[in-house]
């Protein structure tokens, strides 16, 4: 996480009056998110757990605004017996994020559209390309869709990723996958981005990526990170977050 952290930092550095507080799991939220405006989070795990998602929920709704990043669509992954298979457990945070992350194939290049009339998509071309992990969110609960692209079948080999039982976050027509959406939550907000993998030497898990990257893995990976439309959607999001209750913020 070291350089999503220091770019979402730097966004954040551009408001001379926003300060903020970093934190590596949720411990704690309880007594921060009274004093907060804005939550930003990341990583797949550490996930809030029910305690915590109660406390994200109440803040929420009352004013509070959460963007989320990446993975924290993500959270536990169990072991399916008999097998050396693991799948997505769904847990109550993805209920208040509103959605709910299955799998995503090899490292790809893709084409995303922006669908959504809103603060956080303003300014974005109708579509950018992006060389990211693609992840294949189910959607759960009314949401605004944000972002979109397009991907029949999971393209994924066997034994990659994660098992899932049925590919739940394709969309009636039979490709388009979500990728960013904003729901209410009482007079709060919560926004998911799926966009936003990056790696060093040290974090890289990829054991290959797609031909349309040319098949091996980078050693150093930064891909949308280093894309205009999607750090406009980083100062956007930021700008959002601030419009609700004030001027500090929580990184997890």
């Amino acid at each position: 996480m070291d350089y999503a952290r220091r770019r979402l930092l730097d966004f954040l550095g551009e408001r001379p009056n926003v300060a903020t507080t970093l934190g590596t799991d949720f411990s704690g939220i309880e007594a921060w998110l009274p004093h907060i405006g804005a939550l930003i989070t990341y990583v797949a795990g550490p996930f809030p757990n029910d305690q915590q998602n109660d406390a994200i929920c109440a803040w929420l709704a009352a004013g509070g605004r959460w963007f989320a990043l990446h993975g924290t669509s993500g959270g536990k992954a169990a072991r399916i017996p008999g097998t050396r298979e693991r799948a997505m457990v769904k847990s109550s945070h993805h209920e208040t994020l509103g959605g709910f992350f299955l799998n995503h194939p090899p490292l790809r290049k893709f084409t995303v559209s922006v669908v959504g009339n809103h603060p956080i998509t303003r300014g974005l071309p109708a579509t950018f390309e992006v060389a990211d992990e693609l992840y294949l969110i189910e959607r759960l609960g009314e949401s605004q869709a944000l972002l979109t692209t397009e991907l029949a079948k999971d393209p994924s080999p066997p034994g990659f990723g994660f098992s899932y039982e049925r590919d739940t976050s394709v969309q009636a027509d039979g490709k388009t996958r979500v990728l960013g959406h904003v729901r209410q939550v009482g007079t709060g907000a919560v926004a998911y981005v799926a966009l936003g993998h990056c790696h060093s030497p040290l974090s890289n898990i990829q054991p290959f990526v797609d031909d349309s990257l040319g098949g091996e893995t980078p050693l150093v990976f930064r891909g949308a990170w280093e894309t205009a439309a999607f750090q406009r959607l980083l100062r956007n999001a930021v700008g959002w977050s601030i419009g609700a209750k004030g001027d500090r913020f929580v990184i997890k």
